[in-house]
């Protein structure tokens, strides 16, 4: 059975889907169109409307038909959110999605990184591609409740007749990435936000962030995308993820951080939200970022301010190297604790795990198996290894190296791989940019 993580996605075959949630959870589904709103109040399935057409929610079991749903259906959004309203996510066991086919069989299982004080967690979506459809794991935390989810995919939610402060509403999922990167040059901060931000940081004992026109113009290019959809999304209309964007604007680099909010109308709102939301203040304060771009658009339609601030540290000689080193090291530590002995690492297989990484990013897709064909010991022969026995894992989305090893060690099929006591040599591929910002590979060999 496949397991995915954050970003990964899978082919689904026709007939009738079971999604499955168990645990202290409710289910709720968001049912959209290419514009990512909904046609309407009766595309929102939850628990005082548990069914639509082609989607039919019971307990913590969706059943999800993409061929009977709503004409005009082109995506499918797995929510859930605490049993208890007053828990916050993060006291809870981390949720887990099953995914069976018609005759029951499994199909993939996924679960995300435990988030902190989010309410709601956008889980997975399913998606029309052509005639067919994908699963995408997405694991994105969200800071404003089940209410303010349905209404940013356009539900019309009842208020109470006492005005409420504005709501802000985020989509920041701080990440790590990587690849390489030329020196930037300086930009004015005629908005102010530099000096609001940096004074922030200072009070945090971080370093100050210098602008880059490499990444304010692609925030600039994300958020007008964002107003012009009047949806948060870390990807564009045309499916162009903000990371994209940076890569695209020649901007390369080894960690990457991203504040997408609508609902502030100023930096220092802009700001302030940052400083009083968790995650976004980790993000905002990180020590490691020293760059940064932002920008803002305006709907007229809704009147929401959309934001998007990018965060980054650009990628240097050794860098590359150095994060390589770090997940070695850390995969060779959970072998010693399972007393067997170290992985040395191969040029070799180095340079196949490395190209895949690339590949990943540069053709835009996620996989074990290569557009052309190739499977791992293909690209290991092709890069001159002779070793007998190879294995692999992959991995999109981690923000580090302690991530993205305890990831593989959570996973029971990326984990036998790494305490497989017949291989001896490891090469480790990492590479930012793509549909989730970061991919990662490690091969093995014997």
């Amino acid at each position: 059975m496949n397991e995915l993580v954050p970003g990964g996605n899978l082919p689904l075959p026709g007939g009738t889907l079971t999604l499955r949630v168990p645990g202290l959870f409710d289910v709720s589904v968001l049912i959209t169109d290419e514009s990512g709103k909904v046609g309407g109040d009766a595309d929102f399935v939850f628990y005082n409307q548990p069914t639509a057409p082609g989607a039919r929610l019971r307990d913590d079991t969706l059943t999800i038909d993409p061929a009977r749903l709503r004409t005009g259906a082109a995506r499918v959004t797995v929510v859930i959110s605490p049993a208890d309203p007053g828990t916050p996510l993060g006291r809870l066991p981390a949720p887990t999605l099953h995914v069976t086919n018609t005759g029951g069989q499994p199909l993939t299982r996924f679960t995300p990184p435990l988030t902190q004080r989010e309410t709601v967690l956008l889980l997975a979506e399913l998606y029309r591609r052509g005639s067919g459809w994908k699963l995408r794991a997405l694991g994105q935390g969200y800071a404003d409740g089940l209410a303010g989810v349905a209404r940013d995919f356009g539900v019309d939610i009842a208020e109470d007749a006492t005005p409420a402060p504005a709501t802000v509403r985020s989509a920041s999922v701080p990440r790590s990435r990587s690849t390489p990167s030329p020196s930037s040059s300086r930009t004015t901060d005629p908005t102010g936000f530099l000096t609001l931000a940096n004074s922030a940081r200072a009070d945090a004992g971080s370093p100050p962030v210098t602008l880059d026109p490499r990444l304010v113009s692609a925030a600039q290019a994300h958020a007008s995308d964002m107003a012009a959809a009047d949806r948060l999304s870390t990807e564009s209309r045309d499916g162009t993820s903000v990371y994209q964007r940076v890569t695209h604007a020649g901007y390369a680099y080894l960690t990457i951080g991203e504040h997408l909010v609508s609902g502030p109308r100023t930096p220092a709102e802009f700001v302030d939200y940052c400083l009083r939301t968790e995650k976004a203040r980790q993000t905002l304060l990180k020590r490691d970022f020293t760059h940064a771009g932002l920008a803002q658009a305006f709907n007229s339609r809704s009147g929401d301010v959309y934001w998007t601030a990018l965060w980054t540290t650009p990628l240097t000689a050794g860098d590359l190297a150095r994060t390589a080193t770090e997940v070695v090291d850390l995969t060779n530590a959970e072998r010693a604790r399972a007393g067997l002995r170290a992985l040395a690492v191969d040029p070799l297989l180095t340079a196949a795990a490395q190209a895949h990484s690339s590949d990943m990013v540069a053709r835009a897709f996620y996989s074990h198996t290569s557009p052309d064909g190739s499977q791992p010991w293909d690209r290991a022969a092709a890069a001159g290894s002779r070793r007998r026995t190879i294995g692999e894992n992959i991995a999109c989305g981690q923000r580090s190296a302690a991530e993205v090893v305890e990831g593989w060690m959570n996973s029971p099929g990326h984990r036998a791989n790494i305490l497989k006591p017949d291989f001896t040599h490891i090469g480790i591929g990492f590479a930012g940019g793509g549909q989730s910002g970061t991919y990662w590979t490690q091969l093995f060999g014997a």
